[in-house]
């Protein structure tokens, strides 16, 4: 259940410190009741993992409602590109070559796209993104490939870690690169991601409670 007083008391603050981060309500697994009980109570920015999933629950909402920003914040395999570019207006996970070559496919529709690249800070087998050392010659190939709205990057911490090494590793490397928007923070560490002004916060649990 979509929990209107916790939303309330992280916009305020944000207002306190961190006034141009946004929140991005991590939907995922939750109900179409729960995400229109959030749009009630004024949530405009959505985040959803999987394509599929995502269009069942907002074909719908967002011919209703013509407010509500989209946004792709889970993998996103080859084949499911040209669906998601219907639905999605903002990818916070561009991680390989591969993506960035099926995405160049559409040039008319990513013009009004945003795109985050994720990186693996903790170069973790299991996860994906790409590795610190080699996002200057992936953001090359960004362009390479006409993806030129490439607003940020974007990082999952190590559980084992501390969150604040990795945004840190990050902050780093939007500064070489020259991308000032970070996509960090969730749930259990989006305070310390504030520290370092985020474009957006990614929450989930806090907001709807464990998902289904």
């Amino acid at each position: 259940m979509f929990n209107n007083k916790k939303y309330l008391n992280i916009s305020d603050l944000l207002k306190k410190k961190s006034k141009n981060t946004k929140i991005i309500a991590i939907s995922k697994n939750q109900s179409q009741n729960d995400i229109k009980t959030a749009i009630f109570h004024g949530v405009s920015i959505f985040g959803e993992n999987r394509v599929q999933e995502a269009k069942l629950k907002f074909q719908e909402l967002l011919k209703e409602n013509n407010n509500i920003e989209l946004h792709l914040t889970g993998p996103l395999q080859t084949n499911k590109v040209k669906d998601a570019l219907k639905l999605f207006n903002v990818f916070h996970t561009l991680d390989r070559e591969g993506l960035l070559k099926e995405f160049s496919k559409h040039q008319e529709k990513i013009k009004n796209k945003s795109f985050f690249i994720q990186v693996n800070t903790g170069k973790e087998k299991t996860k994906s993104g790409v590795f610190p050392e080699n996002v200057r010659s992936f953001y090359n190939l960004c362009e390479f490939y006409k993806l030129r709205n490439i607003e940020g990057l974007m990082c999952i911490p190590p559980i084992n870690e501390s969150p604040k090494k990795h945004f840190n590793i990050l902050k780093e490397i939007s500064k070489d690169v020259n991308l000032d928007k970070l996509s960090i923070g969730m749930s259990s560490d989006y305070e310390q991601a504030l520290d370092f002004n985020p474009a957006y916060i990614r929450l989930g649990t806090i907001l709807f409670g464990n998902r289904n």
